[in-house]
């Protein structure tokens, strides 16, 4: 069976401390497990978080964006107020680019392509989003077949977010016919039991450094 991350019975990862992957006066990267949230929930259960433990080590530390609960990998923080603004008109202007991993069931046809699906909130079902053609919001994802496993029927699959919208990349998939494995949002049965994690990783991140110009390119290994 799958492990089903939800905020009903939120049990976040044991804290083996932080995997930097940089770290200089200005910004932070570092690595965010699966299931842990990206940020404090609501209420006292839910306020372990990739935040609070940075901020243990970097009190300075402040969140730029966020990950869903259930995906792992790269996450950028500013050190400073000054600075968060400064990477959050970042991520408003798409100067910086993050590139995910994803296994997904079925084999992607074509190999390559973009996704230009509204999204909007699911009230009925919420924290689920939809596809709403009429009052979704503009949203846009680029993928690419990377390898596809016929015994298995699994296509693993690199995606490109140009669009920032919530669960975009795992409605995305799942509206293409192909939802994520081990997705307990949006896969049925059988793909959600197919993983014991939502595979889907923050795998790279690019973006000029605020302060220096210079180019940060970052990778994480994708772990399963």
């Amino acid at each position: 069976m799958s492990a089903v991350h939800t905020l009903d019975d939120y049990t976040p990862p044991p804290d083996t401390g932080l995997q930097l992957y940089y770290q200089d006066d200005y910004l932070l990267v570092v690595d965010k497990p699966a299931g842990l949230l990206s940020v404090p929930g609501r209420g006292e259960a839910r306020q372990d978080c990739l935040s609070l433990r940075v901020q243990q080590r970097f009190p300075d530390a402040l969140v730029v964006h966020r990950l869903d609960m259930a995906t792992s990998g790269l996450l950028l923080m500013a050190r400073g107020l000054a600075m968060q603004r400064q990477l959050s008109a970042g991520f408003a202007g798409r100067d910086v680019q993050k590139t995910y991993q994803a296994l997904v069931a079925g084999q992607l046809q074509p190999a390559q392509g973009d996704i230009q699906l509204p999204l909007m909130a699911d009230w009925l079902q919420r924290p689920r989003q939809k596809v709403d053609l009429q009052d979704g919001k503009p949203s846009h994802t680029c993928y690419q077949l990377l390898a596809y496993d016929a015994a298995e029927d699994v296509s693993r699959v690199l995606l490109t977010p140009h669009t920032g919208r919530t669960h975009q990349l795992r409605v995305h998939m799942q509206a293409l016919g192909h939802p994520m494995l081990g997705d307990t949002l949006y896969a049925p049965p059988a793909v959600q039991q197919a993983a014991p994690r939502l595979c889907l990783h923050a795998c790279a991140l690019q973006l000029r450094h605020p302060h220096s110009g210079a180019l940060l390119q970052l990778h994480s290994p994708v772990p399963f």
